[in-house]
């Protein structure tokens, strides 16, 4: 019988702060605590691991102080750890490191990162190829290039979230299957493919052991455990990527379960049975904690428009955009130039019909984006031939009543809102999945919690239909799409 008094902690590294939650079996958030990093040009480019982990013992240390009386440490089951894909630490023998974490988001390894592409297009074709400076592998080459010094006394090169799991239990020659992509593990073949160190000045020992998310590794050390009031052994188990982990806590986690993020952009995440291949590169697939695929794209296309626009007065737009619904109105709120999912145009502009009121302009901007979630829909359709069964939501977008409305509607498909949908929940519920449940499955049903459901109205479905296919030949005619488009 499963333990009802169970909880798990989970710890989220972004790239502008950290935050550590408790989370007992039945998905209820008992303690949070985060901190913020200072931002600077330099720290999107580099970071200190040390500093992440003083900052994690301070969280957990605050955290565990909180909930002192109102939760049993005792009870405590299992430790996860998120962050932030293609950063890279490397580390030497003592595992110390030799050079601050490399962020995702330094673009000084654009060189680097297209001769990884190239090596991998060559060498290993069917494998991972969409490499560029924000990738892994790229990160490790401009390393050894920039620092052979350094790379002389290498044990291996981790991830953020394998410093941290590190810490923790004293294993860091482990990753998961979704970190370790963006690295040039062929998650297909699971396996490191050769041409990495046979094309590319690296070496096979410098790269990690890859096991699925969830995964036990070892204990909590135990003068943590004992300073930190906590179980003498507490699991620690392999972490997941950020995007991947907030796809767990939004309960998109089984085949045709599909997520949809609504931030500054828009990126979609789902779980197949088989792996979708994209020629054009606008999907990639992670491999699911359990042996399927969670293929993913991210847009240009997102919510920034409604923070330079419409900061003011959001509550009244809201009110006369539902009663608009749905205008007659085309547009595609785009504000920089070209997109890249769920098409591929450099030259796109954004467009709207003008002279509209700001209630006007609010109202089909919202539709817009429903616009271009449905035709990813529609293309993640036609490349996995698998039925989208369900949309999950999250990010600042899924908060409005009248964009969900919308969205529902313009998919034809019901919207599911989680309570908790942070990076943190998404590793608390992968702490549970082998350690309290059979897999991440059982673990999101019992720990993911419903707050908002949308149903499809078959009138405004379709009467958003035709105005879908309106859309759609519009970017036909722009040239944005080509004629034998999807829709």
């Amino acid at each position: 019988m499963r333990n009802s008094d169970a909880c798990f902690i989970g710890i989220d590294i972004g790239t502008q702060g950290e935050r550590a939650i408790l989370a007992d079996v039945r998905g209820n958030v008992l303690g949070s605590r985060e901190e913020s990093f200072p931002l600077s040009a330099q720290s999107r480019e580099e970071q200190s691991p040390v500093a992440w982990w003083e900052t994690c013992c301070r969280l957990l240390q605050q955290l565990l102080a909180d909930v002192t009386g109102k939760a049993d440490l005792r009870q405590v089951k299992a430790i996860a750890v998120t962050s932030t894909s293609g950063t890279i630490v490397p580390i030497d023998s003592n595992y110390q490191p030799l050079h601050n974490a490399l962020m995702y988001s330094d673009g000084r390894q654009a060189a680097a990162g297209k001769a990884c592409r190239e090596a991998a297009l060559a060498y290993n074709p069917n494998g991972y190829t969409a490499f560029n400076a924000s990738s892994g592998l790229a990160k490790m080459l401009w390393f050894v290039q920039q620092y052979p010094h350094k790379a002389a006394q290498l044990y291996k090169f981790i991830h953020a979230a394998d410093f941290i799991t590190g810490r923790l239990c004293g294993r860091y020659n482990t990753t998961d299957l979704t970190n370790a992509l963006k690295s040039g593990y062929d998650v297909g073949q699971q396996c490191w493919p050769a041409y990495i160190w046979q094309q590319l000045p690296l070496q096979r020992s410098w790269l990690q052991d890859v096991v699925p998310s969830g995964t036990p590794l070892g204990n909590l050390h135990p003068a943590l455990a004992a300073a930190w009031g906590l179980p003498a052994q507490v699991p620690v188990v392999a972490g997941m990527t950020d995007g991947c982990a907030s796809q767990i806590a939004s309960g998109a986690v089984k085949p045709g379960d599909w997520n949809t993020t609504i931030g500054t952009t828009l990126v979609i995440k789902g779980v197949t049975t088989a792996p979708v291949h994209d020629p054009e590169g606008r999907l990639y697939s992670h491999r699911h904690p359990e042996g399927y695929w969670m293929p993913g794209g991210a847009s240009n296309t997102g919510a920034d428009w409604v923070t330079r626009y419409f900061r003011e007065n959001l509550v009244a737009l809201e009110t006369q955009a539902a009663a608009l619904i749905p205008t007659p109105y085309l547009s595609w709120p785009l504000l920089q130039e070209g997109e890249r999912f769920p098409f591929i145009a450099p030259q796109a502009r954004g467009f709207e019909a003008p002279g509209l009121t700001p209630a006007q302009r609010f109202a089909a901007g919202m539709e817009g984006v429903a616009y271009i979630e449905r035709y990813a829909y529609d293309v993640i359709r036609g490349l996995s031939g698998e039925p989208v069964k369900a949309v999950y939501t999250a990010g600042g977008g899924s908060n409005s009543a009248t964009w969900l409305t919308i969205r529902s509607n313009v998919l034809n498909l019901p919207l599911y809102k989680m309570k908790e949908v942070t990076g943190a929940m998404g590793a608390a519920i992968l702490a549970a999945s082998k350690t309290c449940f059979s897999n991440i499955m059982e673990a999101a049903a019992a720990m993911t919690q419903p707050e908002k459901q949308v149903q499809p109205a078959p009138a405004l479905a379709a009467a958003y239909e035709q105005n879908y296919q309106a859309f759609i030949q519009t970017l036909k005619q722009k040239g944005y799409l080509p004629d034998q488009a999807y829709a």
